[in-house]
């Protein structure tokens, strides 16, 4: 089984598999539901061969064609492109299995090509080695992710993804500048070359600059943010799922590569920035979510909120980066999952009673209670309570913050669960309540509500999973615990 398990190339059958099935569900629309679900499945156990292969043999590295870096293109995963992979996958099936019950027939002709290609775009970006290669890959997910925004129609869809994309054209640009000025001042866009040559110099400062400018609007960090809310009120649930849980996931990764790659030794002061701006985030994001009459709005603003986490393990990491960068990985993947269920539970209400006013939710517990679960049990993850994964997040970035005495940082994390637990609570408190108004409500397949549960299940699961999900991290020692560059 280690011989057969170690002898395919995995990394090229993640990219492989979602594009041909993409193609599938585009030449052949009435079994669209039915190839995108087995390819979304068969995606999953790539990711699990790729992982058995990872803790067999380490560092997984494929030249494509044969033709080795700075010539050719490699693909190269770790311990933390395992991980994004497998939320990805994890994700994906969750959302794919919604898919099924949730778009009627001409919706779904729409949805499964598109979908597999930001799949396919996805798994090509936590696969990929060099810069060059994440930019197209980052551009096919930001086009991919506008046209899946706009698949609802209507005006509101359409000026949500025209926002969505003049943002992520903007970003892209950014980025490319970037790219453009690090391989005229250092000769290469292959991250294991550039993490050799880049040192502190104005070309390294305006790619800095440049690079992070453009990966922090995709991010949708505050105040990057503003076109993050209106995509995912007009989105259906399955896309808002996907752009909260993945998307924004993407960018964040690229930059969390190039900083542990080249940034760190050329970036004194921004680990400020970015605690500041995460800290914003939080608090902003959080309050903004309070205020919001509709479901959806408020999930998104919780999506602003939640990112900011992220951000603060970059000034902890200077002083104690085992424990912040671990806090990141645990909160990025706790928080993908929760969110995705969020979204998911939410469009099973709006599906339900037509409507997402949160006063009018009208006894969702009762007739829901599948829902209702999923989106409490994602609410415990969201807010940072045991046993979740998203406790585990907090509890590690508490730790760093109190050891090196970052009080201020102390009291942004606690007092950022406690917003979140208001609004969770407040959405929470209306679903056993009656609606004022009286309305029809539509049954929900079952499947979309398990889908849900699933999702939020996962996101409390994974907080039981400490140490092997630590230990599949450090393949490779992403995070340069070891001392050793990628």
């Amino acid at each position: 089984m280690d011989v057969l398990f170690s002898g395919i190339p995995w990394g090229p059958a993640l990219i492989l598999l979602p594009l041909s099935g993409g193609v599938a569900c585009f030449l052949l629309p009435a079994s669209a539901r039915t190839l995108g679900l087995l390819t979304v499945a068969l995606v999953g156990l790539a990711v699990m061969g790729l992982g058995w292969q990872l803790l067999g043999q380490g560092v997984y590295e494929h030249a494509v064609g044969g033709w080795d870096a700075p010539l050719g293109i490699e693909l190269a995963a770790d311990g933390l492109s395992l991980l994004m992979l497998a939320m990805t996958a994890l994700v994906g099936f969750g959302v794919s299995l919604y898919a099924t019950g949730y778009f009627e027939p001409a919706q779904s002709s729409r949805f499964w090509p598109l979908w597999l290609l930001l799949l396919c775009a996805l798994n090509a970006l936590f696969l990929s080695g060099d810069l060059f290669n994440l930019y197209i890959t980052l551009e096919l997910v930001g086009l991919a992710a506008v046209a899946l925004t706009a698949l609802q129609g209507g005006r509101d869809a359409l000026i949500g993804a025209m926002r969505y994309l003049l943002a992520t054209l903007l970003g892209s640009l950014l980025y490319l500048l970037g790219v453009a000025l690090l391989y005229h001042g250092f000769g290469t866009v292959d991250l294991a070359l550039l993490s050799e040559r880049v040192t502190p110099s104005p070309v390294a400062w305006a790619v800095l600059g440049l690079i992070c400018a453009g990966l922090l609007l995709k991010t949708a960090l505050f105040p990057l943010h503003f076109w993050l809310p209106p995509a995912h009120a007009s989105a259906p649930a399955p896309v808002s799922a996907v752009l909260s849980a993945l998307v924004l996931k993407a960018a964040f990764y690229i930059l969390l590569r190039l900083w542990l790659a080249i940034f760190a030794d050329i970036s004194e002061g921004v680990t400020a920035l970015f605690g500041l701006l995460g800290t914003g985030a939080i608090l902003w994001g959080s309050l903004q979510a309070l205020r919001q009459t509709r479901l959806k709005l408020l999930v998104a603003y919780s999506t602003v909120a939640q990112i900011g986490y992220l951000f603060l393990a970059y000034p902890l990491a200077s002083g104690m980066g085992v424990t912040a960068w671990s806090a990141m990985a645990y909160l990025a993947f706790s928080h993908a999952l929760a969110k995705a269920a969020m979204f998911l539970a939410a469009g099973n209400m709006i599906y339900f009673g037509g409507h997402d006013r949160i006063a009018d939710l009208d006894r969702v517990v009762q007739r829901l209670p599948l829902t209702a679960g999923a989106f409490a049990l994602a609410g415990v993850s969201i807010i940072g309570l045991p046993p979740s994964g998203g406790f585990n997040g907090k509890w590690l970035l508490l730790q760093a913050a109190l050891t090196q005495g970052r009080w201020d940082l102390v009291g942004v994390i606690l007092l950022g669960g406690l917003l979140a637990a208001a609004y969770i609570f407040r959405v929470m408190g209306n679903t056993f309540t009656q609606a004022p108004g009286s309305h029809d409500p539509v049954s929900v397949p079952a499947r979309m509500q398990w889908a849900a549960m699933l999702m939020a299940a996962g996101a409390v699961l994974v907080g039981f999973l400490a140490s092997p999900f630590l230990e599949l991290i450090g393949i490779g020692d992403p995070f340069h615990v070891g001392g050793v560059r990628p």
